[in-house]
Formats: C-alpha cells, sequence, structure tokens
C-alpha cells in the first residue's frame, strides 16, 4: 500500500480536488494524508488573534467569511444534492463549533482545537467527492491513532497500533482518507505536530503501515540542483539520499522538512516528491541509495550571522570548547557551522534573538568579533573524502568570492561556505557553472 499527501494548494479549489480525486482514483489501494485548503490556515490562525484579545465581533467576521468560502467551494465541487447537503451539514457544525469560542476564556488549548478545523474539513469534503463518484473511500480521522508522547515526539508504537487496529477494521476500501498535521497529545488533547506539518504525518503513517512507497505531492516539480529563481539554467534532481534531501532541505530547499523524512529513512520506504500541476512529470526520489561520486545539488541559507572567539587561553586547554557550547545552550541558540584552530573557534547561528547575551557571556573567555549578514551556500552529494577532486571543483568555483569559513567532514553529504550575503547569488551562480554546466 502507499501513501500519498497533498497539500494545501493541490486541494486549495473544487476544481482542484477534482483533480487529486482523479490522481488517485486508479484502483490501486492507498492512504492519502490530506493539509487543509489554501488559506484556511491562515484564517484560524487570524480568529484565533482576535479571540486572545477578546475581540469576539472581528473573530465572528472572519468565521463568516470563511465559511461563505467553504459554501461556494462545496457548490462547485458535488454535482448531486445528497452530498451538497451532507457536506453543507458537516461544514456547518464545524463553523458553529469554532463560533462557541467567542464565548469563553481563549487559551493555547482552544488555538489548537481551531487550527484542527482545517484538515476536519478538507478530508471530510475529499471522502464525500470521492464516495459520489463511486469509489470506495473511508475517512480515517487521526485524532484516532495520530498521537505524541510526553516529550512532544510522535508515539511511534502508539501510531502503529492504533492505526493497524483502525485499517483491520475498515477493509475493503480502495481510498483511506485522513488528516495531516493534527493530533493528540499524551494527554489526550487536540495538538499538531509541528515539523513537518503534513509532511510528517505521512512519513511516521508510511513507517507504521510499513508502506511500498510515500508520495509528496505539491505544486513544485522536485527538488532542483539550484534554486531557478535565483540561478540560470537549473534542472530537477531526479533521485537523492535521505541524508542529501535533510541536507537540502536545512539549506534552504523548502520543498521537505528534514524531520519529515526521517521516519521513513529509518523504515527504508522511499519518497517520492511530485507535481500535481504536472502528473506525468518524474519528480524526485528520495532513498537510502546512493549514486555514488555524483554532486546533485546547492542550495543555500540566509541571515545567518558569524561569531569569532579568540583566546590565548584556548591553547591546550581543555574544556574550553565545552564552555563556549553550553553558553549557546543556555540560552538555545543552534548552531549551524563551526571551525576551530589552536587560539580561536568561529560558530555561525540564524537565530539572533539572544545575541547579545551570548556575546556578553563569550566575552568572559575570549576577544569576541560578529560579521552580519552573511549567507550558508552547501554543496550536496556523495562527498566522501575518498572522492578526489570534488573539493578542487568547488573550491575553483569560489576563488574571486570572499569565503569567512568552510565546513567540510561533519557530514559525507555536503561542503559549506559562509560567504556574505550580497555574494550568495555570484556564488550559487559559479558553483552551478564549475558542478554542472561545465
Amino acid at each position: 500500500m502507499k501513501v500519498l499527501k497533498f497539500g494545501g494548494t493541490s486541494v486549495g479549489s473544487a476544481e482542484r480536488m477534482k483533480g487529486v480525486a482523479k490522481l488517485i482514483a486508479d484502483g490501486q489501494q492507498k492512504v492519502v494524508v490530506l493539509s487543509a485548503m489554501s488559506g484556511t490556515t491562515n484564517s484560524l490562525v487570524e480568529i484565533s488573534d482576535y479571540l486572545y484579545k477578546k475581540n469576539p465581533e472581528g473573530a465572528n467576521e472572519i468565521i463568516n467569511t470563511l465559511e461563505l468560502k467553504y459554501k461556494k467551494h462545496i457548490e462547485e465541487l458535488f454535482s448531486t444534492e445528497e452530498y451538497k447537503q451532507k457536506t453543507a451539514e458537516l461544514v456547518k457544525s464545524v463553523f458553529d463549533y469554532i463560533r462557541s469560542f467567542t464565548k469563553d476564556i481563549f487559551t493555547l488549548f482552544e488555538e489548537k482545537v481551531i487550527l484542527a478545523q482545517g484538515e476536519i474539513i478538507s478530508t471530510n469534503m475529499m471522502t464525500n467527492y470521492l464516495c459520489e463518484q463511486g469509489i470506495k473511500t473511508t475517512l480515517l480521522p487521526a485524532l484516532e491513532f495520530m498521537r505524541t508522547d510526553k516529550n512532544c515526539e510522535p508515539d511511534v508504537t502508539y501510531i502503529r497500533e492504533k492505526l493497524t487496529a483502525l485499517l483491520n477494521d475498515n477493509q475493503g476500501y480502495d481510498i483511506y482518507i485522513t488528516q495531516g498535521f493534527i493530533c493528540r497529545n499524551a494527554y489526550g488533547e487536540i495538538d499538531n505536530l509541528q515539523r513537518g506539518g503534513s509532511d510528517y504525518s505521512a512519513s511516521l503513517i508510511g513507517a507504521a503501515i510499513n508502506a511500498s512507497e510515500i508520495q509528496i505531492w505539491t505544486d513544485i516539480d522536485g527538488m532542483h540542483d539550484n534554486d531557478p529563481r535565483l540561478v540560470e539554467k537549473t534542472s530537477p534532481v531526479r533521485h537523492l539520499h535521505f541524508d542529501e534531501a535533510a541536507e537540502l532541505a536545512y539549506f534552504g530547499a523548502k520543498i521537505l522538512h528534514p524531520t519529515c523524512i526521517q521516519p521513513a529513512k529509518y523504515a527504508n520506504i522511499p519518497v517520492h516528491l511530485l507535481n500535481t500541476m504536472e502528473p506525468t512529470a518524474p519528480g524526485t526520489l528520495i532513498s537510502n541509495d546512493t549514486e555514488k561520486s555524483k554532486i546533485k545539488a546547492v542550495a543555500a541559507k540566509d541571515n545567518i550571522t558569524a561569531i569569532r572567539i579568540k583566546s590565548s587561553r584556548m591553547l591546550l586547554a581543555h574544556g574550553f570548547l565545552r564552555k563556549v557550547f553550553e553558553i549557546f545552550e543556555s540560552y538555545q541558540t543552534p548552531i549551524d557551522m563551526v571551525c576551530t584552530s589552536e587560539v580561536g573557534v568561529s560558530m555561525s547561528i540564524d537565530n539572533t534573538k539572544h545575541l547579545n547575551e551570548i556575546l556578553n557571556d563569550l566575552k568572559k573567555y575570549g576577544t569576541v568579533t560578529v560579521d552580519y549578514n552573511m549567507c550558508i551556500v552547501c554543496v550536496v552529494g556523495d562527498l566522501e573524502w575518498e572522492n578526489v577532486g570534488f573539493e578542487a571543483k568547488a573550491l575553483d568555483a569560489m576563488r574571486e568570492i570572499p569565503v569567512r569559513m568552510i565546513s567540510f567532514g561533519g557530514s559525507n553529504y555536503n561542503i559549506s561556505f559562509l560567504v556574505r550575503e550580497e555574494d550568495k547569488i555570484r556564488a550559487l551562480q559559479s558553483l552551478s557553472n564549475q558542478l554542472f554546466n561545465a
């Protein structure tokens, strides 16, 4: 069985929902994970914001506007009065439920309940539409099997047991629809998966049922060897190792969240990125297979700040790095890159919320300098150190660009350069020319 996930833009209108229905109604049994229709979650966040501010009139105005939008979608989607009425009643009950929160105290718990309603509406609409088309379809509510533990991490054992039981109790269907993003926490309260959203849901479900493949459908044609908005002559990457995909996702490729592919990686289930706008395009296949000695892509991450601490006391002094890293840990600030020498250490961060406090604490141990408006440019591929020559190609491409830091060896799949943001496009284009277009 395959697991297919469709994002908000893929189900963002009645016409697009019909397109998704055609894609999935191929006679093969599958689980389909859906996001909320595009724009819905933003509206629900706005409603919650008004309720936090104790402005029920503002909230009701957004609620009414959103409900009217769904009434229009229902009219466009369904062709029979039976399913129009059935879906309209469901949508009305959801919006009446949302309105009930305008009368009571509003907290984070109520906000999470409201945010879950977008996925609940979209999945009910799709289920009803497929049933109207005569396709054997049933809805498996995510709140009945998707759960996080007390550490807010997915409870993998619980998910597998509950989902397996649900599938066994609902045999004989071609399509099983469920919600992405939403779940219950360890205390039974409605919550969400946060990182990776619906992609994470699809990966967890795929691992739980040992799916043959997980398909992530978006309106983008897979991952590219460069950002086509910035670099000329880019082309889609057709195959990636899971670790290569994680590197690309972390360093700027927005199509896939790094954490969402972990369950699939550990279960050895391939993830296929496909385009709902071009369903016949091959997309990008992510698996545990590596294409040896091949560079796949270049990505970039903006808004980086570089910090250098220099101290003669560091020379041969054990415990120095531990003290430095503990400062970042105390302010919950992750470090992107690290380079060390005998008398100093340079680090880069992308979260500057506690920068002043971090700098004050670091000054206890040495002289501190800061470079702002930096960018990490990352070359991704099979870059094991035995593969001779790729470093020379990458360095040669950067020969006319000032490089603040270089990181290699922490992973077999990337070499990273820290450059000024003003040099980013030049660096990306030069690397692309040298590595892909030479």
